[in-house]
């Protein structure tokens, strides 16, 4: 399923998509290797054409149709904090990991989750593929990341929390 209501086009400027549609620039590297790194990277003025074309890409609507699908996938996979706090009152047994690394760690963590052990990722990888893993993070960004590498690696039931802890104690004031 994918968002009928976003529209991208060639025309538009990597900054105009990035802002309707942030998981652009993780969709074009993982799929284009296009804009993870200075040597494949390009400017927020570059049109997504112009973008295409330094790139040799040749089908603009496969680009434009991957970032739409990365974008709706992106948007489904958001859970809102009272939605991790009602779980949490409920009883619900899911995971709730934090993904901040530990020097970001200075900000209160958010209720009822634990921090992600670096160091042990077999931890994880070792849970059941359908087991509710829920991330969050300081704005949402890196957690939406870490649910999209679990979802690669096979786990069909991962959510990131929208707005992460800035989300999660503004809700909660």
């Amino acid at each position: 399923m994918t968002d009928t209501s976003l529209t991208i086009t060639p025309e538009m400027t990597m900054e105009e998509i990035l802002t309707v549609a942030p998981a652009a620039q993780r969709a074009l590297f993982q799929r284009y290797h296009v804009g993870g790194c200075s040597a494949c990277g390009f400017q927020p003025s570059d049109t997504l054409a112009q973008v295409a074309k330094d790139h040799n890409i040749l089908d603009m609507k496969d680009v434009i149709n991957t970032i739409i699908r990365a974008e709706t996938l992106d948007r489904e996979r958001q859970i809102q904090p009272d939605e991790v706090r009602a779980l949490l009152t409920s009883g619900t047994d899911f995971s709730f990991i934090d993904v901040r690394v530990p020097d970001e760690r200075t900000a209160p963590a958010a209720d009822g989750s634990e921090a992600l052990d670096y160091d042990a990722s077999d931890k994880y990888m070792s849970l059941p593929k359908e087991r509710r893993l829920v991330f969050i993070c300081a704005n949402g960004d890196r957690s939406l990341d870490v649910a999209s590498y679990f979802m690669g690696h096979g786990f069909t039931n991962v959510y990131s929390v929208r707005g992460g802890l800035e989300s999660w104690h503004g809700a909660s004031a």
